[in-house]
């Protein structure tokens, strides 16, 4: 039912902001995440991410389906959809925020900062990442790589599995967009 709610405000949201041409919308959004422990790396990418970027402002929202992680294991991700990040209650990662320190005028890579709101596992952190920012061929990409403290998300580690999985991860986020309307 959550993943519905933030659908619609985010169609919303998107709707009031078509006949301006300032807005843009994902076109490829893609998640990933990098853990390295003693026994074992794991790795996991989601290519099903969704996000809406406002350059007059900056405002930006993204949503990042949980259940669109891929594993290299199919016992990892259900371990993962199951255990740790209890999908079926959390089905979504989000963040809203504004991004600053890019010039739309200027072509080429540029640094950028993402201020805002994650929710991950149901718990909403403030944040700050920052990432690159690209303006060509009518197209806007925003990348950044940034660490996650699983517990500042309340994700537990089972003390059988702390070997297996690192307390931080480094999560990877890439979003290409292009204008609304």
């Amino acid at each position: 039912m959550k993943i519905l709610k933030y659908i619609l405000i985010l169609s919303l949201w998107f709707s009031g902001y078509l006949s301006y041409a300032q807005k843009y919308k994902s076109v490829s959004g893609e998640a990933g995440f990098f853990s390295s422990a003693p026994l074992e790396d794991i790795k996991a990418q989601n290519k099903t991410a969704t996000g809406l970027f406002d350059s007059e402002t900056g405002s930006v929202a993204f949503v990042v389906p949980i259940k669109g992680f891929r594993f290299r294991k199919s016992l990892m991700q259900e371990h993962f959809n199951e255990n740790f990040m209890e999908s079926d209650k959390y089905p979504q990662g989000t963040f809203e925020g504004k991004i600053s320190g890019y010039d739309l005028n200027t072509s080429g890579e540029q640094d950028a900062v993402a201020e805002g709101k994650m929710t991950i596992h149901g718990v909403t952190q403030n944040v700050r990442i920052p990432g690159k920012f690209r303006n060509e061929n009518n197209r806007i990409t925003m990348e950044a790589v940034f660490p996650v403290k699983l517990e500042d998300y309340d994700i537990s580690i089972p003390r059988v599995l702390f070997m297996n999985i690192a307390e931080e991860v480094d999560v990877t986020v890439r979003f290409i967009f292009e204008k609304a309307g």
